[in-house]
């Protein structure tokens, strides 16, 4: 089984940046997708960025382009989200996931969950 540990997660003041982790486990081969998505208090939980194992392509939800950067450690099971330049609607719960497939962005198409790590941004 897919296993994901999301980690890095905390209190920043708008305008700050964070790194949330993501260590991935039990998958094999490299034709998979790793996804990062947020749910708010509230709110349905959303795709923020995710990144294709294989080739590298990534996508970003539009409320984050350019200031959130989604990349792979050395190890390729290691995956990072770098915040920067954040805003008080960031706040959230951030999960990380793992689908089999490439170039997905689907909440649906994602199988495996992190347990999430909290983002908070203070105004």
């Amino acid at each position: 089984d897919v296993q994901l540990q999301a980690s890095g997660g905390g209190l920043v003041q708008a305008g700050g940046y964070l790194r949330v982790s993501c260590v991935v486990s039990g998958f094999t081969g490299d034709s998979y997708t790793v996804g990062w998505f947020r749910q708010a208090p509230g709110k349905e939980r959303e795709a923020v960025s995710c990144i294709t194992q294989s080739n590298g392509r990534t996508y970003y939800a539009d409320a984050v382009k350019g200031r959130f950067t989604i990349s792979r450690g050395k190890s390729e099971n290691s995956i990072y989200l770098q915040m920067s330049s954040l805003k008080p609607e960031d706040t959230a719960i951030y999960y990380c996931a793992h689908g089999n497939g490439r170039g997905l962005t689907a909440k649906a198409d994602f199988a495996s969950w992190g347990q999430g790590t909290e983002v908070t941004v203070s105004s």
